[in-house]
């Protein structure tokens, strides 16, 4: 396992002894779906030890469908993360998909997402290096995690240094995903923490037509295989009920499996590390 850098956020650090979770919907639905979960897991990480970071995305760009749903927009959505931040005192990420939104989503958000189809986007990485937050690309199902060194490098130049790196599995065939867990020592080399994505790395992309499937089931596979690998952070899309979710229901996994589960990838994460 690669020595990394540790990164400053609020009372804890990323990529040091602890474990780091993101976790939370992968899109906004409703202010009682955003309460719910955050509640949840704020008690299930602080019971753990873990740090936590409340994800939720205020618009999901990159649907299948022009009638899928995508989120709330992002004046309303980040009103909405705003009073979870406050309610809670959580940090949060999400995404940004244009460079014109990094400045506005960067007053509260506290981790500004790159999503892995625009992950090659120079002016969206230097937009998201300019305001200073931390900045989490997500390595595009179509590169080798060789290939990060040059987008963490169009961050670096842009003066910023505190940088999360995550795989989610590369593109295998039609409408399929695999993991290659090499990719974590090779995404660390670079010198900064790794996150896996144990949710979206089940996704089977555009396998319902219009819309993307997923399976489950391997949630929990992936991610225990992720810190036997030494990953520094995990990241999880919970719902309280997946199945009537109005985006990435498949492959999500439910509020009340959560505990278990972490506590697992948290026993995992510290034997690694012992």
């Amino acid at each position: 396992m690669e020595n990394v850098k540790t990164i400053k956020l609020k009372n804890f650090e990323i990529g040091g002894d602890k474990l780091t979770i993101l976790a939370g919907p992968c899109a906004i639905e409703s202010m009682e779906i955003l309460d719910e979960t955050a509640k949840g897991l704020k008690e299930i990480t602080n019971r753990l030890g873990i740090n936590f970071v409340f994800k939720s995305s205020f618009d999901k760009a990159n649907r299948s469908s022009i009638n899928s749903f995508r989120g709330p927009g992002m004046e309303k959505g980040l009103e909405m993360l705003s009073e979870i931040k406050s309610k809670y005192d959580l940090p949060v990420v999400t995404d940004i998909h244009t460079p014109d939104q990094a400045e506005p989503v960067a007053q509260v958000a506290d981790i500004i997402q790159i999503p892995a189809f625009l992950c090659r986007q120079t002016d969206l990485l230097v937009a998201a290096a300019k305001t200073g937050k931390i900045v989490n690309i997500k390595k595009g199902q179509f590169l080798a995690p060789e290939q990060m060194g040059t987008l963490i490098k169009k961050v670096e130049d842009s003066g910023n240094d505190k940088i999360l790196v995550t795989d989610r599995g590369v593109t295998f065939g039609y409408n399929n995903l695999v993991v290659d867990f090499r990719a974590v020592p090779i995404m660390q080399s670079f010198g900064y923490p790794v996150v896996f994505d144990a949710t979206h790395s089940v996704q089977l992309p555009g396998a319902g037509g219009t819309c993307s499937g997923g399976d489950r089931k391997f949630v929990p596979v992936l991610a225990k295989a992720a810190m036997a690998a030494g990953a520094n952070v995990l990241f999880f899309e919970i719902h309280p009920e997946p199945d009537s979710a109005k985006c990435d229901g498949p492959n999500m996994i439910p509020l009340n499996k959560a505990e278990e589960l972490f506590k697992i990838c948290k026993d995992i994460f510290e034997l690694v590390r012992a």
